[in-house]
C-alpha cells in the first residue's frame, strides 16, 4: 500500500527530527564524551550514528521529493536551471567548511574544535546554516511541492537552532576568545563585511577544497539523471541495515 503524501511529509519531519537529536545531541556531548573516551573514538561513534540517519533523509526526500500538492511549477521558465543550479553551487561553498579539515572527519588525524575567522568566516560565521537556508530556497524554488516546503521548515528549523547551539557552545569552551570573535563577525552573509568589521581576503578562499567542492557541484549535475532510483536505492539499502 502507497504511503499517503500527507503521511510522507510527517516522516520526513519525524527522520529530520531524529537526525538534529543525533547530531545537535552529539555536539551537546563532545567536551564531556572526549574527556572520557578520546576525539577519534567520540568522532567514530558519533560518524557511526549520524551519517545513517542522514542518508535516511537524503534517500526518503529523494523518493518523495514531488509528494503532496503541487504549489507551483517554474521549471519551463527561461533561466530557471542556470539559476537553481548557480543557487545550489554556492549554497555548496558554504556548506562543507568541513571539507578544509577532511582527514579528521573519519578520524584519521585528531578531530579539533577550532575558532577562526578567515575565508568563508569573514562573510558568515554560521556557513552551514546560510548554505542549508541557500539550498531549501532554489530547491523550493524548482520543486514546488508541499512536501517540500514541509521538509524545508524541518531543516531551516534545525539549523537556526544549531546557530544559537554553536554560538553557546563555543562560548563555553573558549569564553572571551569567541567574544571577540562574535563582535567581529555576523551570522548574516556578508553584514560584518559591510559594516566594517570585516576585510575580504580572496586568497583564503583559494584552497585545494574548493576545487573538490566544484567537482562535487559538478558530478551532482551529471548524477541528477539517476536521482529517483539512486534515492530508492539509498532508502532501501539504510533502512536494511538499520533494521538488521
Amino acid at each position: 500500500m502507497a504511503m499517503s503524501d500527507q503521511h510522507s511529509s510527517l516522516v520526513m519531519l519525524l527522520l529530520l527530527l531524529l537526525f538534529a537529536v543525533i547530531h545537535s545531541g552529539g555536539a551537546a556531548l563532545r567536551s564531556r564524551a572526549e574527556a572520557l573516551i578520546g576525539a577519534r573514538a567520540w568522532r567514530l561513534i558519533f560518524a557511526t550514528a549520524s551519517i545513517p540517519s542522514a542518508v535516511v533523509v537524503i534517500g526518503w526526500f529523494l523518493a518523495h521529493r514531488y509528494d503532496g500538492v503541487r504549489l507551483w511549477n517554474l521549471q519551463g521558465l527561461p533561466g530557471m536551471v542556470p539559476l537553481v543550479w548557480l543557487g545550489t553551487a554556492i549554497s555548496f561553498l558554504f556548506l562543507y567548511p568541513a571539507t578544509y579539515n577532511l582527514l579528521e572527519i573519519p578520524a584519521v588525524l585528531k578531530p579539533q574544535v577550532r575558532l577562526y575567522a578567515k575565508g568563508i568566516i569573514r562573510i558568515s560565521r554560521h556557513p552551514q546554516a546560510i548554505g542549508q537556508i541557500l539550498w531549501c530556497m532554489t530547491h523550493a524554488l524548482w520543486i514546488g511541492s508541499s512536501f517540500m516546503l514541509v521538509t524545508c521548515a524541518g531543516l531551516i528549523a534545525h539549523h537556526l537552532f544549531a546557530v544559537w547551539h554553536g554560538d553557546r557552545r563555543l562560548r563555553a569552551r573558549f569564553g572571551d576568545a569567541f567574544e571577540d570573535l562574535r563582535s567581529s563577525t555576523s551570522v548574516v552573509p556578508f553584514l560584518a563585511v559591510l559594516d566594517g568589521r570585516q576585510t575580504l581576503i580572496w586568497q583564503e578562499f583559494l584552497r585545494p577544497a574548493q576545487l573538490g567542492i566544484a567537482v562535487a557541484v559538478a558530478v551532482f549535475w551529471w548524477a541528477h539523471r539517476f536521482i529517483s532510483s539512486a534515492g530508492a536505492l539509498m532508502l532501501h539499502s539504510s533502512l536494511e541495515k538499520l533494521l538488521s
